[in-house]
């Protein structure tokens, strides 16, 4: 079994260099003038950790930015719900970072095929999810690692989530939350008709899902990574890119193993 890394800081020293990034609303444009006032702003590519102001959305922007580099990212909570956000707060931030304890998120990794031929490739950090574009359900086939494992779904749509997804879009369609440290991916479908009882499935980090979009152009079928939205697709098929990681920094006892374990109590 390996470390938890959300278990040990990542920053030493308090940081220097920090880039301030925020959303255009009027409370995070504020929050982000005074911290610029007080801690100065550097390049995003020449920061020792990047200061998220927002939401979750604006923090999975931000993440999708920093994949693949060795910049951490500290997100700060002026938006609503804020899960992979920390509390606001102005004081001692560059102690604070020298102390913030770490999350690894691996990306997921779409490809899809439309029906013209064309050919799309898209990362997801929160989940890639295929809905229906018309008032039909979709049919959709589902191949896991080659093999096929249901050979026709009548649904709104299906999803498959990362573990640090797997509390958003997965968790409202009734997937399970799944802890970081687990190498699981939910596969949860959305709204299914047919077979009606069918509530997903726990995948090994390691497969790999192709979905075959059934009697595409009467039921057509968009796929969406994240921000990537995929029209007409007639197949998808996705898996976890271990090569690339986004790193998320948490205040001490707030880690996101932590928050995953408290969602699943909450009422």
């Amino acid at each position: 079994m390996s470390l938890d890394p959300s278990a040990f800081p990542i920053l030493r020293d308090p940081p220097a260099r920090l880039c301030f990034l925020a959303t255009q609303t009027p409370v995070a444009q504020e929050a982000y003038q005074r911290l610029v006032d007080r801690y100065g702003d550097c390049a995003f590519d020449d920061a020792e950790a990047v200061v998220c102001l927002g939401g979750d959305g604006f923090m999975l922007e931000t993440l999708r930015r920093a994949t693949g580099r060795c910049i951490p990212v500290y997100g700060m909570n002026c938006g609503s719900v804020g899960f992979l956000m920390n509390p606001f707060d102005e004081d001692d931030l560059p102690a604070r970072l020298a102390v913030a304890q770490l999350a690894m998120l691996h990306p997921l990794i779409m490809r899809a095929v439309c029906a013209d031929g064309t050919e799309h490739e898209a990362y997801a950090l929160n989940d890639v999810f295929l809905f229906r574009q018309t008032r039909q359900a979709a049919k959709i086939r589902i191949d896991i690692d080659g093999r096929e494992r249901m050979p026709e779904l009548i649904c709104d749509g299906v999803l498959v989530s990362t573990p640090a997804g797997s509390t958003a879009y997965n968790l409202s369609a009734h997937g399970p939350i799944v802890p970081l440290s687990g190498n699981l991916l939910p596969l949860t479908p959305i709204s299914a008709f047919r077979p009606r009882r069918w509530r997903g499935a726990l995948l090994p980090s390691t497969a790999e899902v192709t979905f075959t979009v059934l009697e595409a152009e009467k039921r057509p079928v968009a796929a969406v990574a994240d921000f990537t939205e995929v029209r007409d697709v007639v197949s998808v098929t996705v898996r976890e890119n271990r090569e690339q990681s986004a790193t998320v920094l948490f205040d001490p006892g707030q880690n996101l193993s932590e928050r995953i374990i408290t969602e699943q109590f909450s009422a």
